[in-house]
């Protein structure tokens, strides 16, 4: 099957929709697929990863918005590529451009939906998903939150669950995450709080630090590293410099993409208390990092934000709680950090889970098996009229 995808969430930038649609474009027909998607800012980098993939990227100048810009760019790209089914990596605002490109192009589109499409759901905005959805033969949703909310609102011809995934063969328990912590500064016999995640507002990178001084009194030899970068990153650390200098915060930065299974075994505990916020649009629709950290055998402490709980299997394979509840957040690091036994039992436990329910290679069958449903079916529609 030939594919063009839109998208302007693509590796090597990190981030969790960045991981979902990288995943699925490396396992879903990437020899005859073409990707248009968004400048870098390190051309370097971007050019290298671009190399190395089983699919053609052309990257678009800036933004993959739905502009005039990037619907002559993409309708250009498919005239000569002649797919067979168009892919969007969000349905919105990208669901602007489908019912034009469907019309000229004579092909279905399926777009994908995360936790922004459902969260302007909930704040009373269904007209911007219905616009976006009208003209999809299909919408993907990734959690049981992200359904009920935007099912009510969806024009598409149908909607298949389609959540993200793991790739269990790069994160697994066997994983050495020693020498990245090190090279952070935090010695082999401390404990470690990990949060590997975009620094932003809805993650929670700021109540894990104003918590911290708690934490830390209740466990003087634990360490905790926020990992990423991100709007926030300053603030962060100037309130991690305010707290002193032995308490135990490192902000690494960025990691690369091939070192984030080691930058999740590098903890001991896992964590990113995530909230909604913004009236709802800023929700957390599932979170790629709650899976990947139980699949290498890490407990996992998520927020009850959007579909960020059926991440976790609470009290099983980590805890769920409020994460505007500092009470909360510090015991349930407390919770962990004080029982290495239950640490390890957790961790196998979300490992036979993710093993049992999230790997790529499943979601990406049934990703797969989508894209054969809509084209079959724009191809018995197009012989019937």
């Amino acid at each position: 099957m030939r594919a063009v995808w839109v998208t302007n969430d693509l590796p090597p930038r990190t981030g969790g929709i960045q991981q979902f649609v990288g995943n699925l474009l490396d396992r879903v027909h990437p020899t005859s697929t073409v990707v248009v998607g968004p400048a870098g800012e390190d051309a370097a980098e971007v050019a290298a990863h671009d190399a190395r993939q089983p699919y053609r990227t052309v990257r678009a100048p800036g933004a993959v918005l739905p502009t005039p810009a990037v619907r002559r760019l993409v309708t250009e790209i498919a005239r000569e590529h002649r797919p067979d089914v168009l892919v969007l990596g969000a349905s919105w605002p990208l669901g602007e451009l489908a019912p034009r490109l469907g019309r000229e192009l004579h092909v279905p589109v399926v777009a994908l939906s995360h936790g922004l499409e459902a969260g302007l759901a909930t704040i009373r905005l269904g007209r911007l998903v219905r616009r976006a959805t009208r003209g999809l033969a299909a919408l993907t949703t990734i959690s049981d939150w992200c359904e009920e909310r935007l099912a009510p609102h969806v024009r598409a011809d149908r909607i298949v669950r389609v959540p993200p995934g793991v790739d269990v063969d790069r994160f697994h328990p066997g994983v050495d995450g020693r020498a990245l912590r090190r090279s952070w500064g935090v010695p082999d016999d401390a404990t470690l709080v990990g949060c590997v995640s975009r620094l932003v507002p809805r993650k929670g990178q700021d109540v894990l630090l104003e918590v911290w001084p708690e934490v830390r009194r209740r466990h003087p030899d634990a360490y905790l590293a926020l990992v990423g970068e991100g709007p926030i990153g300053d603030d962060l650390a100037r309130g991690a410099a305010a707290l002193g200098p032995d308490t135990g915060v490192v902000l690494p930065g960025r990691v690369a993409w091939d070192d984030l299974p080691a930058a999740h075994a590098a903890a001991d505990v896992f964590a990113m208390p995530c909230r909604t916020r913004l009236l709802g649009t800023d929700v957390e629709g599932l979170g790629i990092v709650y899976l990947e950290a139980q699949a290498v055998g890490r407990p996992a402490v998520a927020g009850r934000s959007g579909g960020a709980p059926e991440a976790v299997r609470d009290e099983v394979t980590g805890s769920v709680v409020d994460g505007r509840d500092r009470g909360a957040v510090v015991g349930a690091l407390d919770r962990w950090l004080t029982d290495p036994a239950g640490r390890r039992a957790a961790g196998a436990a979300g490992r036979s889970w993710v093993e049992q329910a999230w790997t790529w290679e499943v979601i990406a069958d049934r990703f797969a098996g989508l894209l054969d449903e809509v084209v079959t079916d724009a191809r018995r529609s197009g012989a019937g009229s």
